[in-house]
């Protein structure tokens, strides 16, 4: 069973999501730990209290090197095949993807390669676009640049509200996330295929 690990910086409700289609069999993988770069995240309590194992990243105390190396060495102990990124607001050195290419996962709240960062959302939002949406992508050495793999659209209705829209794109990447996942996983979706413009 191909096993995972998932990166949080914060509430961690992607990752919970992706637990609770762990623990009810939709997506068939084992969850390895969920780690964050942030010790008082949130979503480390959820994952806790779901019984998953978590750990702490040392980007505070030992910076990006050494909370990479402890990354490793905890996909390596863990026996994590890829890593999936939920929320995890750091960015991973070209070193580290390089080791892990093509095994790393980010779901990102736009239609890429419209409006990639931090603030997907309200760069739509500011923007004044009409449709805009959830990606779910391979992570290569850029930002928010790696292939895609799936991609979900919703308008941007008149009744909106900035916090109406955050809520509906957060259900769709509940929705896509572990789907996207499975087909990944099980091989239907190849991490191979090119997409293109």
């Amino acid at each position: 069973m191909t096993s995972f690990a998932v990166l949080i910086s914060g509430r961690g409700s992607n990752m919970a999501a992706l637990g609770e289609a762990v623990r009810d069999g939709r997506l068939r993988a084992r969850l390895a730990f969920v780690a964050s770069d942030t010790p008082d995240a949130p979503g480390l309590q959820k994952a806790g209290a779901a019984g998953f194992e978590t750990a702490v990243l040392p980007y505070s105390e030992r910076g990006r090197c050494g909370a990479e190396e402890r990354l490793n060495g905890l996909c390596s102990s863990r026996k994590a095949e890829w890593i999936v990124l939920a929320g995890f607001m750091r960015i991973l050195s070209p070193e580290f993807v390089r080791l892990f290419q093509g095994r790393i996962v980010n779901i990102h709240p736009s239609l890429l390669p419209s409006f990639p960062g931090r603030d997907g959302i309200g760069d739509a939002w500011r923007y004044g676009v009409k449709i805009t949406g959830v990606t779910v992508h391979l992570v290569d050495e850029g930002v928010d640049s790696g292939l895609i793999l799936a991609q979900q659209a919703t308008e941007i209705r008149p009744e909106d509200t900035l916090e109406t829209l955050e809520q509906r794109i957060h259900e769709i990447e509940h929705a896509i996330y572990w789907k996207t996942l499975s087909d990944l996983f099980r091989g239907i979706l190849s991490a191979e295929r090119r997409w293109r413009k």
